[in-house]
């Protein structure tokens, strides 16, 4: 029988990064202590420090990331339109 994978939220990953940011206890600690492998700590301190830039970027930034999603999904709109459209005059 198979092992459901765990699953873990954004702030628990959050907390742990944390924790081995600080360092006060090693890894195999912090490991035993939550329950992980040492390396799923290690994998979420990298991107918690890769990642970490995101929280002092500009609203601009982020305003002008949604504006070009809202218009890349428009295309998109546009495109399944055009396709349904083909699809039922080459159907015929």
């Amino acid at each position: 029988m198979r092992k459901e994978r765990r699953k873990f939220s954004a702030s628990f990953k959050a907390k742990v990064a944390i924790e081995a940011i600080k360092e006060d206890k090693t890894l195999q600690e912090l490991a035993s202590k939550h329950g992980l492998h040492s390396n799923q700590i290690s994998a979420w301190k990298k991107e918690f420090l890769e990642k970490s830039e995101l929280i002092f970027s500009k609203e601009s930034d982020l305003k002008i990331d949604e504006s070009k999603e809202k218009e890349l999904y428009s295309k998109i709109g546009e495109l399944q339109i055009e396709v349904d459209f083909l699809k039922k005059v080459l159907g015929k």
